[in-house]
């Protein structure tokens, strides 16, 4: 077997999200551990539709199918059905988020809540107990933190740059390990920085791809685009809204939109969902830390979330006359204030609605911006006449920045989600070619399967060390390390140090012979020897005298079993002695025979009323049980011998066994027989002695009486196999 590699598979599962944006849940299998990351509901739904299809983990309860489950951010297609997945569901497990995370979901599932069930109608909904009973189930997990969940199962958190407190992860189970970005944004903005993660070389990035096939332009310039549509709407009396989600881009468009009536002198009111802008200016107290270097620094001398022209809104202002800009929740116009002021205000060409940010299919204003401009709503039929404009805003990745996060990890392969289907496949299209990089994009409820190879770290015996490297030496007559510092280190380290057992694989370090780098289009060199995990779970690579007086492991040799069928009317004797005569004059010696039973060569022979035997250990045996095949094979032409016998004179069985083997004499036989049959038992003798090198003819003979013993003991074996392993399987 490949000695210091071990190939498991990692397989990825969307239960949403895949090949589609909203109801972000991806489940993650490796080294026998199931993650989900996220946990999300699909805003354009209003159904069962909303939430991921649970039904294909388990059918019941699901803390016995998922080891852990993380939340990346607080955003409600990726949070919103974490009520429903712990309190209705049933999943009871450990669930990690960071801190800003659990505290605004809190907020905005309830606001949702009370959304779908007092305006909406809707049943059989989450409710608030459920809400802060699943939060309160949570472990809060800070940025650059390793929290390790059981042995060999850690996770890390990373700086995401999506919103306040959203978080990448990398999680590593034995020698695998994953990254999840969620949601992520490559370019720093008025109050976060942007997203960054070390070069962790995981087995595969899942990373979110919602602008798969964007290039966005620079951030000043959409700005001043912003700014400019909105001037020219309120300067012709027209009202401006502004969609957004309650925490995130709502503050960055609000920083911007008070720098610039501060320096224009605009006396136009804005406005701001009631109660968010109080909310939002905590939150951000709270959590300073999670904000970029520039906010941090001048928080305590002056708070940029003090707004002096943003201030609360109120319904009754969607009926006043003139000019106004209003910032309103939620981002897509499927429901809430926003969703109100479009039906107020959509009709009036002096109007707009800016969309800063990406909206799921099935909403309204991913209509509005597909050109839709009929629309029935609530019952009541609308004409879209005010002016529909769409900027991007959003904090998620362009095509660059994902590819920028790709490389900057070190993936080995990657799977995208959070897209469109068309945008992934060319997003896809690139990141093989430029990168690379095996690149997938599954759709939801496809189940898909990664190959990895990854190096398994290896304590090493000291008696061990000596007798690989001989081999190794045996193998390559003239290996050098290749040329190079880091090679020469590692090699002058295995000559040094009494224990190199760190040297022999990492995962971050490239294939290693015992000597140093394997040269391109070099084969390992195989050496035997038997791995064995410690008490403390560590693999210990032995030798295979180590392994039987330290750890009492016996070798277990597998063998072959072949049946052959015998013709019908072959007595068992009649069987033995036409194996025995016919295996001697083959040249094949026969170490023993008893009535039924034979040791021909390599090779068991158990005679049996209809069928004959032979087990062979695989490899060493397989040509003296060919050779014994065609013998037994030719028992029909022995078996019609017979039956002509029985018209002749009957013989005695002296001349009837004397006959038999004079049948089965070669032809070549001449009047030298009787000193050819003395050389050939000499000859039987020499086999039977070169069948045992190594001189312990006894221990091999108990050893071979072991095996036959044990042969139908399949559980016996399979536990047996289990302890001992080496690197021989032929």
């Amino acid at each position: 077997m490949p000695l210091l590699f071990a190939s498991d598979d990692i397989r990825v599962v969307p239960l949403g999200a895949g090949q589609d944006v909203g109801r972000s849940c991806v489940l993650v299998t490796m080294g026998g551990r199931t993650i989900m990351f996220d946990c999300g509901m699909h805003m354009g739904y209003n159904d069962a539709r909303r939430f991921p299809d649970f039904t294909q983990v388990a059918q019941g309860p699901l803390t016995d199918h998922i080891d852990l489950a993380i939340i990346t951010h607080f955003h409600l297609d990726h949070c919103g059905a974490l009520p429903y997945f712990t309190e209705q569901v049933g999943y009871d497990g450990p669930l990690y988020m960071t801190m800003p995370t659990r505290a605004i979901a809190q907020v905005l599932l309830e606001d949702y809540r009370k959304i779908a069930v007092s305006r909406q109608g809707e049943k059989n909904f989450f409710t608030r107990d459920d809400i802060k009973t699943c939060l309160n189930k949570a472990t809060t997990i800070d940025l650059h933190q390793t929290v390790v969940i059981d042995q060999d199962f850690e996770i890390k958190a990373y700086y995401a740059g999506h919103v306040l407190g959203a978080a990448m992860f990398y999680v590593r189970v034995g020698n695998q390990s994953v990254v999840y970005t969620g949601d992520y944004n490559m370019s720093p903005d008025r109050h976060l920085g942007a997203a960054w993660i070390d070069r962790c070389e995981p087995d595969v990035i899942i990373s979110e791809s919602t602008y798969a096939t964007t290039i966005r332009d620079s951030r000043r310039a959409r700005e001043h685009d912003l700014l400019t549509k909105i001037t020219q709407c309120v300067q012709r009396g027209g009202k401006v809204l502004l969609p957004v989600f309650a925490l995130g881009r709502a503050q960055e468009l609000c920083i911007l939109l008070e720098t610039h009536w501060q320096r224009t002198g605009m006396r136009v009111p804005i406005y701001f969902s009631t109660g968010l802008t109080a909310r939002a200016n905590e939150y951000y107290k709270l959590f300073i830390t999670w904000t970029n270097q520039k906010l941090k620094e001048t928080f305590v001398e002056r708070n940029l979330f003090d707004f002096q022209h943003v201030q609360p809104f109120d319904r009754s202002y969607l009926e006043h006359a003139g000019p106004q800009v209003l910032f309103a929740t939620p981002g897509m116009l499927h429901a809430g204030t926003s969703l109100l002021a479009f039906t107020h205000w959509c009709e009036d060409p002096r109007n707009m609605v800016i969309l800063p940010g990406y909206c799921t299919a099935g909403t309204v204003g991913a209509k509005i911006i597909a050109g839709i401009r009929e629309l029935d709503i609530e019952g009541r039929h609308y004409t879209v006449r005010m002016d529909v404009e769409y900027l991007s805003f959003s904090a998620h990745a362009d095509a660059k920045g994902i590819m920028q996060l790709v490389s900057q990890s070190g993936a080995k392969q990657v799977v995208l989600v959070h897209g469109e289907q068309q945008k992934m496949a060319f997003l896809a299209g690139r990141i093989q070619q430029e990168l690379g990089l095996p690149c997938h994009f599954p759709p939801n409820g496809h189940c898909l399967t990664l190959s990895t190879n990854n190096p398994v770290p290896i304590l090493v015996s000291d008696a061990f060390l000596p007798v690989a490297k001989d081999e190794v030496a045996k193998a390559e007559p003239s290996f050098s390390p290749a040329p190079g510092p880091k090679a020469e280190l590692l090699a002058e380290d295995v000559e040094t140090k009494p224990n190199p057992s760190h040297l022999l694989a990492t995962p971050s370090k490239p294939p290693m012979a015992l000597d140093g780098h394997l040269g391109l289009g070099a084969a390992p060199v195989p050496i035997e020897g038997v791995l064995v995990r410690q008490s403390n779970g560590k693999l210990r690579l032995v030798t295979f005298s180590e392994a039987q007086r330290d750890h009492n492991l016996q070798p277990h040799e597998i063998k072959t079993v072949c049946v052959i069928a015998l013709p019908s009317g072959a007595s068992t004797s009649l069987v033995h002695r036409h194996i025995l005569q016919r295996s001697q004059a083959a040249g094949l010696a026969v170490l023993d025979s008893g009535p039924t039973t034979l040791k021909v060569g390599l090779v068991d022979v158990s005679i049996e009323p209809n069928e004959v035997r032979l087990a062979y250990k695989s490899g060493s045996g397989v040509r003296d049980a060919a050779r014994l095949q065609d013998i037994v094979g030719s028992l029909p032409d022995m078996a019609e011998a017979s039956r002509d016998s029985l018209s002749k004179p009957r013989q005695t069985p002296l001349a009837a066994a004397e006959a038999s083997t004079a049948e089965s004499r070669p032809p070549m036989d001449t009047e030298d027989d009787d000193e050819d049959d003395v050389n050939d038992d000499d000859d039987e003798e020499e086999e039977e002695d070169s069948d045992d090198g190594s001189g312990d003819d006894t221990e091999e003979e108990e050893a071979d009486d072991h095996d036959q013993s044990d042969n139908d003991d399949d559980d016996d074996d399979d536990d047996s196999s289990d302890r001992l392993s080496s690197s021989q399987d032929e």
